[in-house]
């Protein structure tokens, strides 16, 4: 295929840098523009890096860029109230990837003005006189920003108008894009070394970059270069070059660079360090622990240094954090009853004060007893991405003795009618009565304003027996056990209950870890519409683990006691510890490590390592980049389970994945703006888009 020599439009984007406080954490007063000139100056260098942590938030937690990760993948596929930016992604069910349709857009639009802001922070800081451990936040995030352009689109322009990593300031509708060694070689390694020389141990604000996050990317950056150059299915690559390194090194090497720089950051952790439960991590009363790395940051304290999303009610776009409403079911459909109102009665306007169903008495269920409310387990469902059957059965199949499932999913659905209902008990399946919870303030993680189960999503099929679903052609209401959901029901149990195998695009576990989190709820609902004002998380200090494993499992000498083994059984022996049960809403203070490491292969291998970092990293963003690495995606993703909305029954589905797909299209939006012959600009695009 033709090779061609153009370049990026990107220059204008100085003249209108956003540049929007990241909370707590870095506080600035907001521009409506900066002129280039304005980085001759401490005060505009030192406005651009703040910009930098500030660009996260219209990558990180914008929900149709979190689709594009993780859509289409082992962990979601498209749900029952999906558009064609989900179906496209899924690629079944007639979604097709397309340049218009691919939601990488939204990382090309916002990483391409990060790094010019970058290039001109790192050419004027020391003129200006910015310390070096500043200038190396620059230079990580270039580095960031480009690794995660290289791994979806291919080779991508190091030359953004003024030659390579030079800060431009002229707007330019030509773009050369660089191959993929180039890219590792001139834009990414070298600013990631440098970057871990000059960063402090420490971060000097809450939330700012240090050695231990630049060498976490490091570490995936060899790993992924790696794979790269192993290329073991053959897998094209474009701009079109062979996979060799110009650095002489093969695969091996930068695999165990990649073992070699995550291991020293395990060793020298700085403040980092694991939490003591998986529960404690994503608890989001405790947002901003020891654990992460990197996240995108939000807050309740200010609308203004949130980035300007209404906290009343929000339309869904960025700089919002609003991934958790694509994988929120709407549970708020779920309907008990009052025990006074029947359906049929024995009389036109008929009152009945009893709990008689005996003949034409037909309890009417019509009360909502989970409405929408701004808390972790729930919030505002869009329903745009489900789970398939296989997450449950397979990947979380150990719901004992692992506490990643329950710290991952909200998989009971707790009574909390009384913030906007005076009832002080309902009717639910089988007409048993359930109570609500009530609105005081318990201990940290326990929320007092939960009640009752009312829907339950079983662990397994040891009851599926038992279960009765409503027919499908009940649409009167008869059924005297009728969530509204299509939940079944098990004799003398109170809650509704669905089965892993029963699980559908429209109802499914909601996605507990990155749920809304409001301060402002007092004893009520909240604003479940509004800003989810919860930071997203993007690098977590448990992934050096889990990329230091895989790097001893692609042939890296480990040292004594770090093997692959010895790695993963850190992660699985802090799964094993319960320090709060999500589905029974009380605190579970149980260790089952021991079992954990137990079963724990003698040998790991890739498969095991993919499904490590499933169970720990589930809807965070990182999946489709993990298979794209192994060349596993159709492998592992290239059918699935899940059942029809309004349906119980399972189907598989199978994918189209084809090579071309491990790399995303190129933007329509970025191929309008070249200004070049129109045989140069098709050439820009990836194969088979």
């Amino acid at each position: 295929m033709k090779k061609i020599n153009i370049k990026v439009m990107i220059g204008a984007f100085m003249l209108s840098l956003l540049s929007m406080a990241c909370s707590d954490i870095l506080v600035e007063e907001p521009r409506a523009t900066y002129d280039p000139g304005f980085f001759t100056t401490k005060e505009g260098v030192e406005s651009g890096l703040t910009s930098m942590y500030a660009h996260l938030r219209y990558i990180f937690g914008q929900g149709y860029y979190y689709n594009i990760t993780l859509t289409g993948t082992d962990e979601y596929t498209w749900a029952a109230s999906a558009d064609a930016n989900f179906k496209d992604a899924d690629m079944t069910s007639g979604g097709t990837m397309t340049p218009s349709s691919s939601r990488a857009d939204v990382l090309w639009n916002a990483a391409f003005p990060n790094i010019n802001t970058a290039s001109g922070v790192i050419e004027n800081a020391e003129a200006v006189g910015l310390a070096p451990s500043l200038i190396a936040e620059a230079r990580f995030f270039r580095a960031f920003d480009y690794f995660y352009l290289v791994q979806t689109f291919g080779g991508v322009p190091l030359d953004l108008g003024a030659g390579n990593l030079k800060f431009n300031t002229s707007t330019v509708r030509v773009s050369t894009r660089n191959t993929v060694p180039e890219v590792y070689t001139i834009g990414i390694f070298p600013d990631l070394k440098q970057a871990i020389l000059d960063l402090p141990d420490a971060p000097r604000i809450i939330g700012a970059a240090t050695k231990t996050v630049a060498r976490l990317y490091l570490a995936k950056a060899y790993l992924t270069y790696g794979w790269w150059l192993e290329n073991p299915k053959g897998i094209s690559t474009y701009p079109e070059a062979p996979r060799t390194d110009p650095d002489g090194h093969p695969a091996s090497w930068y695999y165990q660079e990649a073992y070699n720089v995550a291991t020293e950051a395990i060793a020298n952790p700085g403040p980092f360090k694991l939490m003591d439960t998986y529960y404690q991590v994503h608890l989001a009363s405790n947002d901003r622990n020891n654990e992460i790395l990197l996240f995108a940051d939000h807050t309740n304290a200010s609308q203004q240094y949130n980035g300007g999303i209404d906290f009343g009610y929000a339309n869904g776009e960025a700089p919002d954090n609003f991934a958790s409403w694509m994988v929120t079911p709407q549970m708020e459909n779920l309907r008990s009853w009052d025990g006074k109102t029947y359906l049929k009665k024995a009389a036109p306007n008929e009152t009945v004060d009893s709990l008689d169903i005996s003949g034409n008495k037909i309890p009417n269920y019509t009360v909502s007893s989970v409405p929408r409310e701004a808390a972790q387990w729930g919030g505002r469902p869009w329903t745009r991405m489900a789970p398939p059957i296989g997450v449950f059965t397979n990947t979380f199949a150990d719901k004992t003795n692992d506490s990643r499932y329950d710290g991952t999913f909200t998989s009971v659905f707790h009574a909390n009618w009384q913030k906007n209902n005076t009832s002080t008990v309902l009717y639910n399946a089988n007409a048993l009565p359930v109570y609500p919870g009530n609105n005081s303030i318990g201990a940290v993680g326990i929320n007092l304003g939960l009640g009752d189960a009312i829907l339950t999503f079983l662990p397994d099929e040891a009851l599926a027996a038992s279960i009765t679903y409503p027919s499908a052609d009940n649409k009167d209401n008869t059924n005297r056990n009728i969530s509204n959901v299509g939940a079944g029901v098990i004799p003398a149990r109170a809650d509704y209950v669905i089965s892993p195998n029963g699980i559908n695009r429209q109802y499914y576990p909601g996605l507990w870890k990155i749920g809304t989190h409001r301060t402002d709820n007092g004893t009520g609902l909240g604003t479940p519409n509004g800003s989810t004002c919860r930071p997203f998380d993007i690098a977590k200090f448990s992934e050096l683990y889990l990329v230091a494993a895989e790097a001893v499992v692609k042939g890296a000498s480990p040292k004594a006691n770090l093997g692959a083994r010895d790695l993963v059984n850190v992660l699985r022996a802090r799964a094993g510890k319960w320090s709060f049960s999500n589905a029974d809403n009380a605190a579970k203070v149980e260790d089952h490590s021991a079992a954990l490491i137990a079963a724990t292969p003698a040998t790991i291998d890739l498969n095991y390592i993919l499904a490590e970092r499933s169970r720990e990293f589930f809807g965070e963003g990182y999946r489709w980049f993990d298979l794209v690495r192994t060349q596993k995606w159709e492998e592992i993703a290239g059918t699935y389970q899940i059942a029809d909305a309004g349906s119980h029954e399972p189907k598989t589905f199978t994918r189209n994945i084809k090579a071309f797909h491990y790399l995303r299209p190129i933007p329509q939006g970025q191929l309008d703006r070249l200004d070049m012959p129109e045989a140069d600009v098709k050439a820009y695009q990836n194969p088979g888009y």
